[in-house]
């Protein structure tokens, strides 16, 4: 399962503000609000929780797709 890659983005007003990629490992803003949040949520639970994601939910479900 090499290669699998997890993006959540957060879009508002059909811009993208922030983005947690996972083979970054971290968030990345886009925006001046973005920059802001992607300070502190690297900084936070969320961060930990995000890098997460590619073990509960991409990697288990990468056969079925």
């Amino acid at each position: 399962l090499h290669g699998i890659e997890f993006i959540d983005s957060y879009v508002f007003n059909k811009a993208e503000y922030i983005r947690f990629n996972s083979t970054v490992g971290r968030y990345v803003g886009y925006t001046e609000l973005g920059l802001k949040n992607a300070e502190a949520w690297n900084k936070g639970p969320q961060l930990g929780q995000e890098q997460g994601e590619l073990e509960r939910f991409c990697k288990r479900n990468a056969d079925l797709d």
